[in-house]
């Protein structure tokens, strides 16, 4: 059964309820997912050849092999479950929301006596989360204000009913310098720090007029008792916080909470912004880069950041300005308000001062975006003197700031493996290496492993929409160079620049030259290779030794009675190797791994026979 035939089965068989579906390519990866209130209708209209199809869906379409489609109970569950799977397999077609750098948040963790501090991890284990914060600086001047007015204990410790009982924890010093009631000798009560985080979580969604007041209150209270040390302590939290009130711009006197959220675009990028108004001030802004929106309406953008955007936040206001009305808006209204448990109401300004609010937020918004298509252009123009030597000698058409090298690593074919270093502006990307186990070949065939891990390679690239290197270098001569040149072709990337590399003369072999091409042995492009194709060469060998280590302990290990899988990968596990094993007694054997001592006294017979 061919693909078209699974399609077309799979199409008639479609249910007419919400959904969300998924379209796969050849490999079984997912390339686009969407929402749909009646799946049988959307997901055929993208096979219909009346419908006319825009050149980027005529791509997408092209590339389907197969489809998944999951039923939900309503378009809102359809909602949230595509914005979920989006994060998680971010496909090729649809939107990618740029989160490189994981932003910061607030968290109040969900115990008798919350901790407040910040993190970069979010864990829904109950806790709120207050964020994300993009100007890091925002986030710790609201975090400093509220432990300067707020008495939040410091410690990390488990508050639970015993340990207060018991007093396992001694009084620490924020207790006597009055940052702390001392909870943990339970001095403060469970309901009192309680009600100090509700007013906590208020001055974190910049509710901060009733907090005002409260302290006010507080103040004049003492003052009446005469407790004035009490009462100035309470006037300077009130300082503290006019000070921090001080610092936000009033845009609208209604007091209002509300977000307005703009979108710029350009080419095949976008900046989503969104203010964050409270009681008619703005207390914060954050800022997301998008790719992957050309041909994108500015309703389907805006819809598709709300989605990623408030999935990921607890903070919902009672009212959002929005640039363009989203698709399905009433599904999101309906999603959010669930989530507020209060009618959210979504407004597009036309005239007057929420205008001009949406104004300023499109003004920034365009901003940023091209705050980053300067900093593109510094960091292209801003390069080693190396890469534009490297690009001069190879005749490359631009620096090569990204550069991949593979090597493979066999002895007479077995064990076989690649690896595959990356250097981003000279400089080795460790976290970009990757290692490869041969699956095809257990002959010492290197221009067949060659094709194979740079298909591999490169075609997930290719699915997962990845950025392709400015260079790549294969170590070997006109064999391997040529096998990589091939399978760049039949992938479509006859253009992409790569060389060979041969040890033996340091010759650089290029793709339709006969003859082989030498560098100065001083110059600095050379050295650059060099070092690429010398970490490409250790990065392999360490992989096949450890694979080789593995094999041939794993092989003695299965020519023994009683040592099933489990023992055996525990022996893997804890020694890694025969020779590890040699040296020791039958009792450091069954000590350091738990083995019976019968057992490794059978080991130990048999490694000594072996010899």
């Amino acid at each position: 059964m061919n693909e078209f035939t699974v399609i077309t089965d799979k199409l008639k068989n479609l249910p007419g309820k919400p959904g969300v579906y998924l379209f796969k390519n050849e490999k079984g990866r997912v390339i686009y997912i969407g929402k749909a209130k009646i799946l049988r209708n959307r997901v055929r209209s993208y096979f219909q050849k009346s419908r006319p199809l825009d050149a980027k869906l005529l791509a997408l379409v092209s590339k389907v092999h197969d489809l998944e489609f999951i039923v939900t109970d309503s378009e809102v569950e359809a909602l949230i479950l595509e914005a979920n799977l989006i994060k998680k397999h971010k496909p090729r077609y649809n939107i990618n929301l740029k989160d490189d750098k994981s932003f910061p948040y607030i968290r109040i963790t969900a115990e008798d006596f919350p901790q407040i501090f910040a993190t970069r991890k979010v864990i829904r284990d109950g806790s709120v989360y207050f964020g994300p914060y993009t100007n890091v600086k925002e986030m710790r001047f609201a975090l400093n204000t509220l432990k300067k007015i707020f008495t939040i204990r410091s410690c990390k410790y488990a508050l639970t009913p015993d340990t207060i009982a018991r007093r396992k924890i001694n009084l620490c010093l924020d207790f006597y310098i009055n940052k702390c009631k001392g909870p943990c000798q339970g001095l403060q009560t469970k309901d009192d720090y309680a009600q100090m985080i509700r007013m906590i979580r208020k001055f974190l969604r910049g509710s901060t007029g009733e907090l005002l007041s409260a302290l006010r209150d507080e103040m004049q209270e003492f003052s009446s008792q005469q407790r004035y040390e009490d009462a100035a302590r309470v006037r300077d939290k009130i300082e503290v916080l006019e000070k921090y009130r001080n610092a936000q711009k009033v845009v609208s006197d209604d007091m209002r909470d509300r977000d307005v959220l703009a979108v710029a675009t350009e080419d095949d990028d976008a900046c989503a912004v969104v203010f964050k108004i409270r009681e008619g001030k703005i207390i914060g802004r954050v800022h997301y880069y998008m790719s992957g929106v050309q041909d994108k309406a500015s309703s389907e953008i805006i819809g598709y950041f709300l989605n990623q955007y408030y999935a990921g936040t607890d903070e919902i206001p009672g009212e959002l300005f929005l640039q363009d009305e989203p698709r399905q808006l009433e599904v999101i209204v309906d999603w959010l308000s669930a989530r507020l448990e209060q009618k959210v109401r979504i407004v597009i300004p036309q005239i007057g001062s929420k205008k001009k609010l949406m104004d300023m937020c499109i003004r920034n918004a365009r901003y940023l975006l091209q705050e980053l298509q300067i900093q593109r252009m510094k960091a292209r123009d801003n390069l080693p003197h190396v890469l534009h030597a490297l690009q001069r000698d190879l005749r490359l058409h631009t620096p090569p700031r990204r550069i991949e090298c593979f090597d493979i690593s066999n002895i007479q074919g077995t064990d076989p493996v690649a690896s595959m270093v990356c250097f981003v502006n000279g400089r080795p990307k460790k976290s970009e290496y990757r290692k490869f186990k041969i699956r095809t070949k257990n002959t010492p065939d290197d221009f067949a492993m060659m094709r194979e891990v740079v298909e591999r390679r490169y075609s997930r690239i290719l699915n997962e929409n990845g950025t392709m290197p400015d260079l790549i270098v294969v170590d070997g001569g006109k064999g391997q160079l040529s096998s990589a040149k091939t399978i760049l072709n039949n992938l479509g990337l006859d253009e992409q620049p790569v060389i060979g590399m041969a040890k033996r003369l340091e010759e650089i072999f290029l793709p339709g030259s006969g003859d082989a091409q030498t560098l100065p042995r001083t110059s600095s492009s050379l050295k650059l290779l060099q070092q690429l194709r010398d970490e490409a060469h250790r990065f392999a060998v360490g992989f096949h030794r450890q694979r080789r280590k593995k094999r041939t302990l794993t092989s003695v290990l299965d020519e023994i009675p009683g040592i099933g899988k489990k023992r055996r990968e525990l022996l893997l596990k804890t020694f890694g190797s025969v020779k590890q094993l040699s040296g020791l007694s039958a009792g450091e054997i069954s000590e350091q791994s738990g083995i019976p001592l019968k057992l490794a006294e059978k080991l130990v017979d048999f490694l000594s026979r072996s010899k």
